[in-house]
Order: C-alpha cells, then structure tokens, then sequence
C-alpha cells in the first residue's frame, strides 16, 4: 500500500476521532482495523493530529500486543497459553501446530498465508485448548480438528464473521428453537447446528422460528438446542451438525423426548436448577440486544427505583447490600460509591472533563474466568443499567466500558444493546423521562493484562501505555483525567440493577459472614462438566467441583486446582474443603479473585506450573517497578537452575527463589507483581518432588505458600 493511500485513510480516522477524550487508542484501533497493522508513515500524522510526539505514539504502538507494525499472513492464528488450556493440552497442542506450520510465535508461514502468535487467555475456558482464527474463536481443539480448519481457510474464503441468519416466520405458532451464540457455544460448533436445523426444518417444509440469544453457561453441554413447548423448554445435547437430522425424525421440534439426546426440561437439569442465579438469571431466556425483552424479564426496574431516591439514599443502599467488588480485591462497593459521592471535581486545563466517570473493568483476563464475557453477551442491558444507577449515585454522568480487544462478540451485543438504550431513552439526557444524564461509550483495550489493575487500565483510558500508578491518590479521588472515578468490574455492575430492584436486605440474605450474595464461580481446565455455576457464598470448592463439575475429565485424580487467575495459590485436593468465600481463602495465603477454578489432574507438572507464573508476569509486567520487571525474569532462571541443578546448588538456588518472591511480594507497586510469588511458593510447598526436591528441602528455607497478604 502506497504511502497517498495511507496517508489519505490515517486522515479520515483523524477527523472522524481525534476530539474523543484519550483518542489515541481509538484512533490506532481504527488504523489497524483498516490496514491490518500501523504503518511507520501514520506515527507523524497521529502525532501531529493529536498534539503528541512521536515517541509517545510509538510508545504506546510498541506497548500493547494487539498492535502490529508489520504486514500479517492473510489469516491471524492465536494459541492460547494461559493455565485454563494448559490444564486440557494446550502445551502439546501448541508444539504439534508449531511442527505443523513450520513456524514459531511471530512468523508467518504456509505461503504468507498464516501468522502465528500466542494469547494468554481467550474467554474460552471451560473448553480448551482454544485458538483463535482471525476473529473466530475455536474450542475443544486437537491437532487433528486444527487441520481440518487450515485446510478450510486455504480452499475457501474466510467466514469468521458469517452469522446465522434466523428464520423468522409470519405465520401463527411458529416451532420456536433455541441455539445460543455466544463465543463458548460456536467455537464448539453453535453455527453449524444452527444451519442444520434451519436446512432441515426447510426440507421438511416446517413453520420455525429459531432464536440466537446468550449461553445458559453450560459449556459442557454445548450445543445445547432448547425447543419451547407448554411446559416450558426442552433443551437437548451436547448436539453436532450431524445429529440434527434424526433430531427431527425423532419429533424433537414437537418437544419430544425419546431421542437419547434428550435432557428433559432446562430448568430441571440439575447443573442449572440447583443452583441460586442472580447475575445470570436471565441468560438465555432474554434476547440480549432487545430492549423490550430485557423490560419484560424486570429490566430497568432498579433504575427506577433509583430515580425515585436521593444519591445518598442510593449509596446506603449498596452499603446495607454488603456487595463487595467482583473484581478481585473484594472492596466494598457502597464505600467507594460514598468516597466517589462525596469527593469534588477537580480543575482540568480541558474544562469538558471535569466531571466524575463509572469505567467499568470489562478487561477478563485472568485464566478460568468468563463470566464477564458470557454475562456481556448474554445480558448486556443488565451491566448498562447497573452502571446507569451508579452513575445517579455517586454525581457522574460519563461512564466507559473498558473492554478486551479479544472479545469481539461482546463488543457487537454491548455496542448495539448500548444504541438500544439510547433509542428508548435509558442513556443521554432525560434518562427514562426524569431530569437526569448518563452517557456511556465503550473503549477497547489491546491485549494487555496489566490494563486489568484500575490505575493501568485509566492510564490506558487516556491513550497512554497502561502503566501502574502509585497510590495515593486513589482513583476514587483523582482518578480518570484527574477526576473521582467509580472503577468496578463487570459483575458488580451488574449487580447492582437487581439490589435496587429487589431490595438490599434480599441481597444480604446471601451468603455467609462478610461475603456476602452470590458469586458466579467458573470451572475450567481438566474437567468433565465445565461452565458457570453462580452459588451464595459458603458453599465448598469440593461441592464446586465434584457435584458441579463431576470431577475431572481425564478421570484421573486431581492433583492441584488454582483459584482466583494466574496469580492465585494452588491449592491440593486435601484442601478443597475450604469454603468458599473471601476470608476463608486470605486465611490460608490464597485469594477467591474473580471466581475462576482451574483443575489439573495428575499428570501436570507443577514446576512448570511454578516457571509459568514467572514466566506470565515478565510478559504482562507493565515494566515501571524492578520487583516485577526484573524479579519475574530472575525468577524463571533460578527455578530453571531448581530443577536442574544437584546439591548445595540447588539449596542455594532455593534459597535465593525465597528471597526474590519476598522481595516481589512486598516492593512491587500492584498485585501483578506482588501475588505472582504466590502461585509459585504454593507449588514449591505442596510439590516439591516436581521440583526434584525433598519436602525438608522447601521447610528449611522457610518457603510457604503465602501470608495472605495483599500488596499495597
């Protein structure tokens, strides 16, 4: 492409974005989604446009993965890395694909045909190993089923972004089919059952309407097929395109249950029904881009209450609730509503900022977790609403979705479910007919995990590279362009919509202690039921796991399960009786996080576990403290060094993995690098013969698995 065309394309996307508050990302998003990648040439323009230097500009290009600054192979491939995979075979299947290609991660092989890179997690967890083929997401994947789609992509033209297109009859009493299109459900195969069943209905001349909406979260039943009959519906699976003729034969579109694919009524499957859903209550039964549907299930029915109460009476509400943050740190979410409340704006040489903001962390990155994404694509209105009360509560009328750039679908659903609202009056001025204002736009990250710690992901907000801040100021007094900022993730967001509509006091009577409501938990990794499972808090990590998940998938013992992403403990299978709440898991060094469960049978190899931490935290490391930049790198040599060495060698080596991990626990400037020693020393303390080590070795230097601490 010659540099006129560049030049002329960088031109339009200036004009078009350049006044956004923190444009650059938007802009670079915009270039690349043009031209594939960011051409040297646009670095002066974009500088020039938006009142930067270049060497800001290319640091931000240079900082975030998802940008490229070279041309690609005509097809993006994308391994994922992270533990969630890793627990069902990713590390094979990343090494025969490799072999396969003749390629390493960054080449471009096959003719020019295929780039292959790696992801550290693509929200597919629950059915790994996963890769990533431009913007469609794969799951369950083996070598075999790889080339299988490498030999479709060079003999035919891609269709990542090919939809089903649902058959919608004028005729009365349509046969109303259900197949979900969340991401999950059509890596596993969702789109090709949905066109089986619009082909066979049309063959056999059949009044259907078949429906598109969100997951109920049973992945390992996926597809599932749910057809609407008087009782309720029937839902059968897991269903492939090849089942789907003697599906019909059977008379399942009439609700019959004779075939053996048959799993009786959905809300009687016992994964389903013995749980307690408030979050995710409504997947799958709401079509999440209607308004009207999302109202007739009790949508903005918080939000009118809301506008019924003074701010102050909104914020005690959330305080009475006990919901604390979704996130990870577990914080109090009416305290820091109060904080947002009662903080001032600040002065801002651009006057137009100086109002108060809701972000939403919608960045999921840590392995194992999914809720947010399946929670945004199958309920979208219930995040927009909850950010819509936050927004009456705390003053702000701009909020800001910060969103990963590897959830494609979500942005689609968010993006139109956002355009909904607008249309019927729930966001921009005079929000369902009051005097009040909220405004709401969506940003997209670019595969950078550390933009998932709040400061980085506000630095990030603002076009910068996502660098830790130090704290204080808190960002709930100084914090997006310098002003008070609500920064909650997506699941306390969504939370909050149904604690004013029902009342905090219903809310309360969840859970257990201090934690209180439900927590969506979700299994990954080696299991055999994998998918979400939102419980009150107090249930075990045994109940989780063996009556929910029914064990492993392999069938093998389970050797070690990690909570709470990459930066959790692993906990052994004499633990898991713990349960399940946030001050049971701080008392034995471990964290409930984000409520992703990986389980590993046992043939994994826990010191390779231990090296990935390490090895995680040097890639994600936004760089600005040596604890984490230089500790992480330090660390993978010196458990290379463990495993390998003999004697007074590797004591010695123990010894120094002891003080480095307390050196990055308690110097680092966030928990990226202050947590990553914990999913380390918990491997050392319960398997050290992974390590080729006596169990006396790891007491006699004093290595734990964690003080339950939570770095500054």
């Amino acid at each position: 492409m010659d540099s006129a065309t560049i030049s002329s394309i960088t031109d339009e996307m200036l004009v078009q974005m350049k006044n956004l508050p923190g444009a650059l990302l938007p802009v670079l998003h915009r270039i690349q989604d043009e031209l594939g990648y960011l051409p040297a040439e646009s670095v002066s323009e974009i500088a020039a446009a938006l009142n930067l230097s270049r060497a800001e500009v290319h640091g931000v290009i240079s900082f975030y993965d998802h940008f490229r600054t070279e041309p690609t192979g005509k097809h993006i491939v994308k391994i994922c890395r992270a533990e969630a995979c890793q627990a069902s075979g990713s590390r094979e299947l990343e090494i025969q694909i490799k072999d396969s290609l003749s390629i390493e991660f960054g080449e471009t092989g096959t003719d020019g045909l295929i780039t292959l890179e790696p992801v550290y997690c693509l929200g597919n967890c629950a059915c790994g190993p996963s890769v990533q083929i431009n913007d469609k997401v794969y799951g369950r994947v083996d070598i075999a089923r790889f080339d299988g789609l490498l030999e479709s992509l060079v003999e035919q033209p891609d269709d990542s972004h090919a939809h089903v297109t649902p058959v919608i009859s004028n005729e009365p009493e349509p046969i109303r089919i259900y197949v979900a299109d969340d991401t999950s459900a059509c890596a596993i195969g969702a789109d090709a059952v949905a066109q089986a069943i619009v082909a066979e209905a049309a063959r056999r001349d059949l009044n259907i309407e078949l429906l598109r909406y969100g997951s109920r979260g049973l992945f390992w039943l996926e597809t599932l097929v749910e057809v609407e009959t008087p009782e309720g519906r029937v839902a059968y699976g897991p269903i492939q395109s090849s089942d789907v003729a003697r599906l019909f034969e059977a008379g399942f579109h009439k609700g019959n249950q004779s075939s053996e694919l048959s799993l009786g009524l959905t809300q009687d499957i016992p994964y389903l029904k013995n749980q307690r859903r408030l979050n995710f209550e409504c997947a799958g039964l709401v079509d999440p881009l209607s308004l009207e549907s999302y109202k007739a299930l009790g949508g903005y029915l918080g939000l009118k209450r809301a506008l019924s109460m003074s701010t102050q009476a909104i914020v005690d509400e959330m305080k009475t609730s006990g919901l604390r943050g979704r996130g990870g740190a577990a914080f109090p979410t009416g305290i820091k509503w109060q904080t947002v409340l009662d903080a001032p704006t600040n002065k801002n040489p651009h006057p137009e900022l100086e109002k108060k903001y809701i972000v939403c962390n919608a960045d999921e990155g840590d392995s194992g977790t999914f809720a947010d994404r399946l929670l945004m694509e199958a309920d979208p209105l219930q995040l927009i609403e909850g950010m819509t009360i936050a927004g009456l509560a705390t003053g702000a009328v701009q909020g800001y979705i910060y969103l990963r750039s590897e959830y494609p679908k979500a942005l689609e659903k968010l993006t139109i479910a956002i355009e909904a609202a607008y249309a019927g009056g729930y966001l921009g001025n005079n929000i369902a007919g009051s005097d009040q204002r909220f405004d709401l736009e969506i940003r997209l990250g670019a595969g950078a995990y550390i933009c998932g710690e709040e400061t980085a992901l506000l630095d990030s907000l603002e076009g910068k590279r996502g660098m830790v801040r130090a704290k204080p100021p808190l960002p709930a007094i100084e914090g997006l362009f310098g002003q008070p900022t609500v920064i909650n993730n997506v699941l306390t967001l969504a939370s909050v919509s149904g604690i004013l509509a029902n009342g905090a006091k219903t809310y309360k009577n969840l859970g257990t202690g201090r934690s209180l409501g439900t927590l969506p938990m979700q299994l990954s990794g080696n299991i055999k039921r994998g998918g979400l499972v939102e419980l009150p808090f107090g249930s075990t990590l045994r109940e989780l796991i063996e009556d929910y998940g029914g064990g492993t998938a392999s069938g093998r013992p389970i050797k070690a399960v990690q909570v709470g992403g990459p930066l959790g403990a692993y906990l052994t299978e004499s633990q898991l009786d713990i349960k399940l709440d946030y001050e049971s898991f701080s008392e034995i060094g471990a964290m409930l996080g984000h409520g992703g469960v990986v389980v590993f049978d046992d043939g994994v190899d826990m010191s390779q576990q231990a090296r990935f931490a390490m090895e995680f935290c040097a890639v994600e490391s936004c760089g600005k403290c040596t604890p984490c930049r230089i500790g992480s790198t330090r660390g993978v040599e010196v458990i290379d060094k463990i495993c390998t060495g003999e004697g007074s060698e590797r004591e010695n080596n123990l010894i120094l993995l002891h003080d480095l991990c307390d050196t990055m626990e308690h110097g680092s400037l966030c928990a990226m690098g202050g947590l990553t020693p914990s999913p380390v020393r918990s491997a050392l303390q319960h398997f050290p013969e992974d390590f080729g080590i006596e169990p006396q070795a790891i007491s006699g230097v004093g290595i734990d698995a964690g003080r339950g601490e939570t770095p500054c």
